[in-house]
């Protein structure tokens, strides 16, 4: 080999192990910031255009835009914030008790003549609010019977019970309230059961985290699971649905270790659908099987990230999450967002955040009218990305967080681009990030799922929670309403009769609406 073929060999080799070298350090700085940095992803505005609006002025922003701001009014040299809104509204909902204020009969006295003072009216001084612990109290439920005295005086006695509402669990003292809180407890304020333990002993009653499992395992399968199952039959006649999953430990699964990964998947209706729907699953794995299992039948828009299990499902149209697309772009942003490395990175994300707020402004159309705008206005917008993603590939490390986001696009870009066949189709999955978003942060407080019935009817249970919240109900309202209901109603002989018992029913409305302050 030749000098110059040496030093040109030489040559090629710094040039990989420089880009190599890049590649690493931009994998320990996305670490590092996963690790310890800031998990959201709002970031300052790069100089990318006008045009471009600013880098994470998206639709679905954290914060409430609707939330009424503060206002300042200057009191004797110094600021006073005020928050407007009228307090009454803010109380509507809870009751009014009346306190007043007033003299002993020793001080209706005049302090001048010693005459008796009379009333003469009254003036309103505050409100506050109370809080009343709560009370556990123990029922003994008692019968009576009842005898014929006339049939009794013929020799021919006759008597007769009266009738006992069924028990929510046999051979138990659990009630529907206590069950219902202890659900409620646990998967909507996210107690561990440890804590919930304490609580009761300071309510007076010795009542073992183990003694609550069993109550929630045969609760969920006795009474939430047949009506979870209509609801599964209910949510395949959609014609758009949401999937995600998510990781949960599960101990003694037979033939897995405990340190094995399961998941919990949720399956919810569209962001249009008139009667929501969210339905949790446990599995031990993440196999297609598992989706291909669950959606059998189901015939419309699945809105997905791109996993390839998702890839098993027939006549289904797959639909990507453009704020999943974004994370990637967001994710091969540098730590110093002024670099002119940010440029390419800053681009891929000013393109969604621009379909972003085209969809914030299609919110309040027709589904026909949503389709027609999207073609005229999101439509030159996605032409435009795409030709800005091939332009981009000659520029970036293949390897490198920017390189595997534009793949990731040129991958996929029929899924991408599928929103645009109906109207009701949305840009993200956000819907079904958010409804498995409370099983998550439940996660974080009991870690693991003691047995694969525990999770069974984990996900039971969240079901019905978050289909309940999903539809206007307050949890623990519904629980309870079912808790009582449910034990007297024949549903196994006749199914159709828990359609009375869907949280978007009538009588579920009335009984169990969400109190709104």
């Amino acid at each position: 080999m030749s000098p110059v073929e040496q030093l040109q060999q030489m040559e090629n080799r710094i040039g990989q192990l420089e880009k190599e070298n890049k590649r690493l350090h931009e994998t320990v700085q996305f670490l590092t910031q996963k690790l310890y940095g800031r998990s959201t992803e709002k970031t300052a505005a790069l100089p990318i255009g006008v045009e471009q609006l600013s880098l994470f002025d998206e639709a679905e922003t954290a914060a409430s835009r609707s939330a009424s701001e503060p206002d300042f009014k200057q009191v004797a040299g110094y600021q006073q914030k005020k928050n407007k809104g009228d307090r009454t509204d803010l109380l509507k909902d809870i009751p009014h008790h009346k306190f007043l204020c007033t003299l002993t009969d020793q001080e209706r006295c005049c302090e001048a003549c010693q005459t008796a003072l009379v009333v003469v009216g009254e003036e309103f001084v505050r409100t506050e609010i109370e809080f009343i612990p709560a009370t556990v109290r123990a029922i003994d439920v008692y019968r009576e019977t009842f005898e014929c005295r006339t049939c009794r005086k013929h020799g021919k006695p006759y008597m007769q019970k009266a009738t006992t509402p069924d028990p929510v669990i046999q051979h138990s003292m659990a009630s529907p309230s206590s069950v219902a809180w202890v659900m409620h407890q646990k998967f909507v304020n996210a107690l561990p059961l440890y804590r919930l333990e304490k609580e009761w002993q300071t309510l007076g009653v010795t009542l073992s985290r183990a003694t609550m499992a069993n109550w929630m395992i045969v609760a969920a399968r006795v009474w939430l699971t047949p009506l979870m199952n209509q609801l599964h039959q209910r949510l395949l006649q959609e014609k758009y649905v949401h999937a995600d999953e998510t990781v949960v430990q599960v101990m003694n699964e037979k033939g897995r270790k405990n340190t094995s990964d399961s998941y919990m998947w949720i399956y919810s209706s569209g962001q249009h659908s008139t009667h929501p729907v969210r339905i949790f699953e446990y599995q031990p794995g993440r196999s297609g099987k598992y989706p291909q299992a669950f959606l059998k039948g189901f015939r419309g828009y699945l809105h997905a990230d791109a996993y390839s299990g998702y890839t098993k499902l027939s006549d289904v149209t797959r639909c990507l999450c453009w704020t999943h697309h974004r994370r990637k772009f967001v994710d091969a942003l540098p730590q110093d967002t002024q670099h002119p490395e940010a440029t390419l990175p800053s681009e891929g994300i000013a393109y969604c955040n621009k379909l972003f707020a085209i969809e914030k402004s299609l919110e309040l159309l027709s589904r026909e009218e949503r389709h027609q705008k999207r073609l005229e206005q999101e439509k030159p917008v996605l032409d435009a990305f795409w030709a800005w993603v091939e332009s981009a590939r000659g520029k970036v490390i293949p390897k490198s967080k920017l390189g595997e986001a534009l793949k990731y696009a040129r991958n996929h870009k029929q899924e991408f681009m599928n929103y645009l066949l109906d109207g009701n189709c949305v840009i993200s999955n956000n819907l079904a990030e958010n409804s498995i978003r409370p099983f998550t942060i439940g996660r974080k407080n009991w870690l693991f799922s003691g047995s694969p019935k525990g999770a069974a009817a984990s996900a039971t249970i969240y079901s019905i929670v978050e289909t309940a919240k999903a539809n206007g109900l307050n949890p623990y309202k519904y629980f309870e309403y079912l808790f009582k209901q449910l034990p007297a109603i024949a549903f196994r002989q006749q199914p159709e009769l828990l359609e009375d018992y869907f949280p978007w029913s009538q009588k579920i409305q009335e009984a169990c609406k969400e109190s709104k302050a």
